[in-house]
């Protein structure tokens, strides 16, 4: 079946999508390691019965289309109505580009890395400063009204004027009946978001295009939204005009710095996908079993949570998580240290579920040194000590069974080196499944180490990722030679696949490097993937 791949009379695009052609295909995918092209049959992609953990769309444009004729429109509906609106602003044209970090990008200056020194804030950073304006990328929030509401960088008070001038750029154009998408200007592009009755601003100068840059505004303003709802924001704008929204947000900024650093350095966020701890099935079923049965009438998610990877998810028959609330979630329990000292109950608004109201979060550790947090999302506020007793009875139950002791080795090793794969010159790759939402990536290489090392890794992927998904003019593939290192991206209705080669690597190397690399991840999926996501 292999073979036939490499075929003259067959080849990959065949008239189904897959990599064997139409007459050789198994209804059994186990019989062969050989992976299929469409949506269902690609590593990854669970069991054929098995349910689907998020909100379901079968490309990356339908969970991020944007809805221009009403750019305003939010969801207030039940999970369906959730289903591939992530509103993401729309650009009517992107430069070529040639790399997706350019030298300038490269020299990060000094001033960057201060942002993350013991994760305080550069409040006191001066604005009128070069060292201010060198910075990368900047991100504002202000209200309709020109009030500042967030900077990532400085004061918002002494970035008052900016905002007020930003701000009336937004009305002058709107005001022609017209809507302001971006400026570019000296090497930079000013990308504007008007989400009423909020105003995103972002100020790069780097390669990203308007696109990338208006979606990381979108999670921005869902970060806001998160914590207040948009029923409460858009209350307290209409009583007053004016109205300093840091009031209601004051202490928060912690969760949006951290937000714009996942940004930077998550593949996850740009694919819309998580990635998973790599378990044995056999434990991982155990764990959702017994997530399973300590259930409440309330529950409506149950996550496991293993740092920045999921050990599993159990939900409510018919309800879905769309992949943006649970990265919010995801940057919630990252950046806040709190709950590692006792069991948490906070409100959290999961915007891409629900705009209008609060969820309540019961989320607590499995133990006090572990990284194993579990969160319990119900609909009921007053139900804290249910809650409280639903952990303890998974937790019973799994310290009786062996799955434990195996959840704790794969802790200690939550990722896995790419020379597994037995690809010498493969470096890296990430792999995303279209029907599962997950996706895998090995540990970083030394060349990537390095933090602006790995932020240019993940800005190479990103240029890759919006070739794929160019508005205008998508490609299926992209091969891209570089001096540090080669690069190719492939994107099929099952699957998106980067990868990241050895500079000596050929175009020839890197197409049977594919195939190798497809059929490991065929093999490996049971340990890499949730291929069987249960629900109550």
């Amino acid at each position: 079946m292999a073979a036939d791949v490499h075929n003259k009379g067959v080849t990959w695009d065949t008239m189904n999508g897959s990599l064997a052609p139409v007459d050789r295909l198994r209804s059994d995918r186990s019989d062969s390691p050989t992976p299929g092209l469409v949506e269902g049959t690609e590593p990854g992609a669970g069991q054929e019965h098995a349910q689907h953990m998020f909100v379901h769309a079968q490309s990356f444009e339908d969970l991020t289309a944007d809805s221009e004729s009403n750019p305003d429109s939010e969801l207030t509906g039940s999970s369906h109505s959730a289903l591939g609106e992530s509103e993401e602003g729309e650009t009517k044209e992107e430069e070529q580009r040639g790399g997706a970090d350019n030298e300038e990008e490269q020299k990060e200056p000094e001033e960057e890395k201060q942002e993350v020194q013991s994760g305080v804030r550069l409040k006191e950073e001066d604005v009128t400063s070069e060292a201010w304006r060198r910075h990368k990328k900047h991100v504002f929030v202000l209200s309709e009204a020109g009030k500042p509401i967030y900077t990532r960088y400085g004061t918002e008070e002494a970035l008052s004027t900016t905002m007020g001038v930003m701000m009336a750029l937004v009305s002058f154009v709107e005001a022609e009946k017209n809507i302001i998408r971006a400026i570019h200007a000296d090497g930079c592009r000013v990308v504007f978001l008007h989400k009423s009755p909020l105003v995103l601003v972002g100020v790069s100068r780097s390669s990203q295009s308007d696109r990338e840059l208006s979606r990381e505004l979108q999670y921005v303003y869902y970060q806001i939204v998160s914590l207040l709802t948009l029923t409460q924001l858009n209350h307290v704008f209409q009583h007053k005009q004016n109205y300093d929204l840091r009031r209601l947000l004051a202490g928060s900024e912690h969760l949006t710095d951290s937000l714009l650093r996942l940004l930077d350095r998550d593949p996850g966020l740009l694919l819309n996908a998580v990635m998973s701890l790599p378990l044995a099935s056999s434990a991982r079923d155990v764990v959702s079993a017994s997530l399973q049965a300590a259930k409440a009438k309330s529950l409506v998610f149950s996550i496991l949570l293993a740092g920045n990877r999921l050990v599993t998810l159990v939900r409510k028959k018919d309800q879905y998580l769309h992949h943006m609330d649970l990265h919010l979630l995801f940057n919630l329990v990252g950046s806040s240290s709190s709950f590692r000292e006792g069991e948490g109950w906070t409100p959290i608004c999961l915007p891409k579920f629900n705009t209008a109201g609060f969820f309540h979060a019961h989320i607590s550790y499995l133990e006090p040194k572990s990284d194993l947090c579990l969160i319990l999302v119900s609909t009921d506020r007053e139900d804290f000590f249910n809650l409280s007793a639903c952990k303890r009875r998974f937790l019973e139950r799994l310290r009786k069974r062996s799955a434990y002791q195996a959840l704790q080795e794969a802790l200690r090793t939550p990722t896995y080196p790419v020379s597994q794969v037995g690809i010498p010159e493969l470096w890296h790759f990430v792999y995303k499944s279209k029907s599962s939402g997950l996706y895998t990536s090995p540990e970083l290489p030394v060349p990537y180490q390095r933090e602006e090392e790995h932020e240019r890794l993940i800005g190479l992927y990103r240029y890759l990722h919006s070739c794929l998904h160019h508005p205008t003019r998508p490609l299926r593939s992209v091969y891209r030679c570089g001096d540090t290192e080669n690069l190719f991206a492939w994107a099929t209705s099952g699957f998106e696949l980067y990868l990241c080669f050895s500079p000596l690597g050929t175009k020839a190397l890197a197409m049977s490097a594919v195939t190798k690399l497809l059929k490991w991840i065929r093999k490996e999926e049971e340990r890499l993937f949730i291929l069987n996501p249960l629900t109550y």
